[in-house]
């Protein structure tokens, strides 16, 4: 499987392994959201960089006269990734029995901080 970067990569393999155990169609079923949320995940935190950075504003410019602050396209973007990413994990979560899913969530929680 080719990845974009290494850190997406590192990320799925982190998935991945998260899942160990699960019936073999699951897996391979969830092979796609893994793919999706270890690049939602490296996306955001890209996206974290440079919401630090820049702001969670733009000045935006409407003829001569009109000139304020809006939220930047950036936290626009970031907003609507993280309830994707949200979903998308729970989803893969689900895949686990609930006993496993508990531990691994909480590794998984661990892994973020």
């Amino acid at each position: 499987m080719k990845f974009a970067n290494r850190r997406i990569k590192a990320e799925y393999n982190r998935l991945y392994a998260l899942l160990d155990g699960i019936d073999a169609n699951q897996l391979a079923a969830a092979i796609p959201l893994i793919q999706n949320s270890a690049f939602m995940k490296v996306t955001l935190d890209d996206m974290q960089m440079q919401i630090a950075s820049e702001g969670v504003t733009d000045v935006y410019q409407n003829g001569s006269n009109q000139l304020g602050m809006k939220q930047s396209a950036t936290i626009q973007a970031y907003n609507s990734l993280i309830k994707n990413y949200a979903t998308v994990t729970k989803m893969l979560f689900a895949l686990l029995p609930k006993a496993v899913a508990e531990s691994r969530l909480q590794a998984f929680m661990a892994d973020n901080e």
